[in-house]
C-alpha cells in the first residue's frame, strides 16, 4: 500500500497568480461537483448526505434549508479556524456561498429531462452518474489547494489524523454519520441516499489521485 495522501498544507507563499489558478480550478470543481449534486435532487430519489442532516435540522428550527445551510457551514468554519491548522483557506468560503447558484442553474437546465416523472432507469442512472460526477468534483476542489467545503473538510481533517484509515471509510462513516442524524431530525432519506453513503467516499479516493496529477502538471 502506497503512503495515504494527507491535505493540510501551508499556503502562505502563494503568490497572487498561482491564488487565482487555483481559485480558478476551485470553481472548475464546485461547478462540477453541483452538477452532480443537481442530478440527485432531479432523481427524487433521496438527496446527497449533508442535505438530509440540513433537512431534519431546518424542520426542527423551522429555518428554510437555505438559511440552516449556511449557519452550519459557518459554525463549522468557526471551529476548524481554532483547532485546526492548514484546511480553511478561501475557497472554504467560496464553497459555503456559490453552491446554490450553481444548483439553481443546473437544474433549470435539466428539470425538464429528469424528474420525479420520469422511468425509473432514468432516474437511476441520473443517481449513479450523479455520484460518479459529485466525487469527480470533490477530488478536484480537495486537489486545487485552494480549500474546500466545510461540510467536506471534516471527512478530510479526520483522514489526516487517523492515518491508518483510508479515506473512503472516514468519508463513509461521515455520510453514515450525518444521515443517521438528520433522519432521526425529520430529514427524507431514500434511494439515492444510500447510494451515496456507499458510492461516495470509495469514488473521491478513485479520483483524488488522478486529479492531483493532472492539476500538477498546470502548477496548481
Amino acid at each position: 500500500m502506497g503512503k495515504k495522501q494527507t491535505f493540510a498544507s501551508d499556503t502562505s507563499q502563494r503568490s497572487i497568480t498561482d491564488w487565482i489558478r487555483a481559485l480558478l480550478v476551485l470553481l472548475l470543481g464546485l461547478i462540477i461537483a453541483h452538477l452532480g449534486v443537481t442530478l440527485f435532487l432531479l432523481s427524487a430519489l433521496g438527496t446527497d448526505t449533508f442535505t438530509v442532516f440540513i433537512q431534519g435540522l431546518s424542520r426542527v428550527a423551522g429555518l428554510s434549508v437555505g438559511t440552516v445551510h449556511v449557519i452550519v457551514l459557518c459554525i463549522l468554519m468557526v471551529l476548524m479556524l481554532l483547532i485546526t491548522k492548514g484546511y480553511v483557506k478561501p475557497g472554504t468560503i467560496v464553497c459555503a456561498f456559490c453552491g446554490g447558484p450553481i444548483i439553481d442553474f443546473f437544474t433549470w437546465c435539466f428539470k425538464e429531462y429528469i424528474n420525479a416523472s420520469s422511468g425509473m432507469p432514468v432516474r437511476i442512472i441520473s443517481v449513479l452518474v450523479g455520484c460518479a460526477i459529485l466525487s469527480l468534483g470533490m477530488s478536484v476542489v480537495i486537489n486545487s489547494n485552494a480549500g474546500t467545503g466545510p461540510n467536506d473538510l471534516v471527512a478530510i481533517i479526520l483522514s489526516d489524523k487517523l492515518e491508518r484509515i483510508e479515506f473512503r471509510w472516514i468519508r463513509m462513516g461521515c455520510d453514515a454519520f450525518f444521515v443517521s442524524l438528520g433522519f432521526i431530525l425529520g430529514g427524507t432519506v431514500g434511494v439515492g441516499t444510500i447510494i451515496a453513503i456507499f458510492l461516495t467516499g470509495p469514488m473521491v479516493q478513485f479520483w483524488l489521485p488522478k486529479t492531483k496529477v493532472l492539476l500538477q502538471k498546470i502548477r496548481v
